[in-house]
């Protein structure tokens, strides 16, 4: 396994842009519960205070990058963040359909874990942003030698090596990592940014609204401006991922 010497000497410079995707970004869920655009100003302001510190070092981005820093740690864990960890990962990607795979396979993966809750009849809406990043402490898993584990770095669903990566990543220094992405069928690179100051833009440099309808045997992605539309059938994640069904019941 990679020593965090032995990581150190493998840093390389890594810069761009790169797309994530959330849940929509829209304010009009608090308005019917106020009676002008003043009070929802407070009410915005009051839900902000209610939430957990932005770290120091993160302070200076818009909350939308600053968020995966931010938060108490979850209780289970992600490709390169253990279950409880207190440090940060942000993950994107550097093609907008990678990012909207990758998002979409979670779509799919929430449906899976809740059999009791119905399929949305309408699309489901989600925002896109990209920004730019920028170190020389980079370590892309793609390119050697790094890549000699790429069957360890792309399991479907043991994070373990990779979370021991990170770990050792983080004791040498590392600010993002450049693995490629198990859920794009393309697989097109992904990033986790492990440390915000590699993070060179201080607010999102582009943003789309995407729609998602959920199907029995796929997953239909609408973007509007610009126009783009992605299709991800089951079957092709089932093949490599026996969690996925290739038809939801």
């Amino acid at each position: 396994m990679w020593t965090a010497l032995a990581l150190a000497s493998e840093f390389r410079p890594i810069a761009g842009e790169a797309w994530r995707v959330v849940e929509s970004q829209s304010r009009v869920a608090t308005m019917k519960l106020v009676d002008s655009l003043a009070e929802q100003q407070v009410l915005e302001a009051e839900l902000e205070r209610s939430k957990p510190a932005i770290p120091i070092a993160c302070q200076h981005l818009h909350w939308l990058l600053a968020t995966p820093f931010r938060y108490a740690p979850y209780p289970h864990g992600s490709r390169f963040r253990r279950a409880r960890q207190r440090d940060g990962c942000l993950y994107a990607a550097e093609r907008i359909d990678t990012a909207i795979a990758e998002d979409a396979f979670y779509r799919l993966r929430f449906h899976l874990d809740a059999p009791g809750v119905a399929l949305p009849r309408n699309p489901v809406e989600r925002t896109a942003f990209s920004f730019r990043a920028k170190t020389s402490a980079g370590l892309d898993l793609t390119n050697p030698p790094l890549d000699r584990d790429r069957s360890v770095w792309t399991h479907p669903s043991d994070y373990a090596p990779c979370q021991t990566l990170a770990d050792a990543g983080r004791t040498a220094g590392a600010a993002l990592l450049r693995y490629t992405s198990v859920r794009d069928h393309a697989h097109g690179a992904n990033w986790a940014v492990l440390d915000c100051a590699a993070i060179s833009t201080r607010t999102p440099t582009r943003q789309q609204t995407w729609h998602y309808m959920i199907r029995s045997t796929q997953i239909e992605a609408v973007c509007e401006m610009p126009q783009m539309s992605l299709v991800f059938p089951y079957a092709a994640w089932a093949s490599a991922d026996p969690r996925i069904p290739q038809q939801l019941a």
